[in-house]
């Protein structure tokens, strides 16, 4: 579903860019534009999205024995350099156009496209964040933030061409630089999101009681003690330690880890959980 929903995505945006880029043409307009080059650069961040949540799935490998996971925010990564690019331009031409203003001529046809472009990005951000949270997918999740930014952009650069048309001159480029500023950062904001995946940060308080919850509940598990964990790309490591019965034949410590483990494997988040077992030294 994940693959289908992202080349859905890809096919929305080439759309999309091809009508901006055409309306900002006809139109003279930089908001519409600059929206046109946005819709650019999601084609080649939705493209490397499809092609990390594909290679995402790949089975563990004698070169990657713990599996591919790292390529989705590696995708979320290259959108961030990407999304930051296109800001700085977009905001290189604004203050160009602020000194020389611009020849516009703002119609139906402009107008029209971007009111086509606020629809398109409302249904996709809204399928990429279900699908996303569903799968727990950074490049979906960094995808339907993108796409929610580009209801914004959109909005703005509506805004922008309305003022335009009615004889307002300058809200054109002002609209241009919000969406500028704006784009500049949610690409800040999603490169920080994949670093930290990328870096081995800890899941959330959540996700940490959940694992010893799963572990605690196993029969013969006395104590959890001390669980760590780390994002590897997009799944979880975790490594727990549990008590166990001092008097426990080495047969059976050895199948209760591997129940703990089991159980925390399960859940669609982690991707490898590392039982380490100590005995119980209390008195009972």
């Amino acid at each position: 579903m994940e693959n289908k929903i992202t080349m859905l995505s890809l096919l929305g945006n080439i759309f999309l860019f091809i009508i901006k880029l055409a309306a900002g043409i006809m139109s003279n307009s930089l908001a519409i534009l600059s929206d046109a080059f946005n819709s650019f650069t999601d084609i080649i961040s939705y493209a490397s999205i499809y092609l990390a949540v594909r290679a995402g799935k790949k089975k563990p490998d004698k070169g990657h024995p713990f599996g591919h996971s790292r390529a989705e925010p590696i995708a979320g990564l290259i959108m961030a350099v990407l999304i930051v690019i296109l800001g700085f331009e977009i905001l290189k031409e604004a203050g160009t156009s602020l000194i020389r203003p611009r020849e516009e001529s703002i119609g139906i046809i402009a107008i029209s496209v971007l009111l086509i472009t606020i629809v398109v990005k409302v249904f996709m951000s809204s399928c990429l964040k279900r699908e996303g949270e569903k799968a727990k997918s950074p490049a979906m999740i960094a995808g339907a933030v993108d796409s929610r930014n580009d209801v914004i952009i959109s909005s703005t650069a509506l805004i922008g061409v309305l003022g335009t048309k009615y004889g307002i001159h300058y809200f054109d480029t002002v609209a241009a630089i919000l969406i500028a500023v704006w784009i500049l950062r949610s690409g800040i904001l999603i490169g920080k999101e994949n670093t930290d995946y990328l870096m081995g940060k800890s899941p959330d308080e959540k996700t940490i009681n959940k694992i010893k919850k799963l572990a605690s509940s196993v029969k013969g598990v006395r104590n959890v003690h001390d669980v760590r964990a780390q994002y590897i790309g997009n799944k979880i490591q975790a490594e727990v330690h549990i008590r166990v019965d001092k008097n426990l034949p080495m047969e059976k410590a050895h199948a209760l880890g591997k129940k703990v483990q089991g159980k925390i494997e399960a859940m669609k988040c982690v991707n490898r959980a590392f039982i380490h077992i100590d005995p119980d030294l209390k008195k009972q």
